[in-house]
């Protein structure tokens, strides 16, 4: 089965080859474009730490700088 999207166009969403290929192991199929972009924003790092904070408050940690 090939991808319906161009290695640029994967690219562009801020995804790796491997990372796409871990979207498509996970959907049981291709994305559609709604869900690349979909994956390009949650799995990027800038937006994750939003998603991720509720884990990463389960640590300990100390410092001015930590949220």
């Amino acid at each position: 089965m090939s991808t319906p999207f161009s290695p640029e166009e994967i690219a562009a969403e801020g995804i790796k080859p491997q990372e796409y290929e871990e979207i498509v192991q996970r959907l049981g199929r291709h994305p559609n474009k709604a869900e690349l972009g979909m994956f390009g924003v949650m799995w990027s790092e800038h937006c994750c730490s939003k998603n991720s904070r509720l884990l990463l408050k389960q640590f300990r940690a100390l410092g001015d700088r930590v949220f």
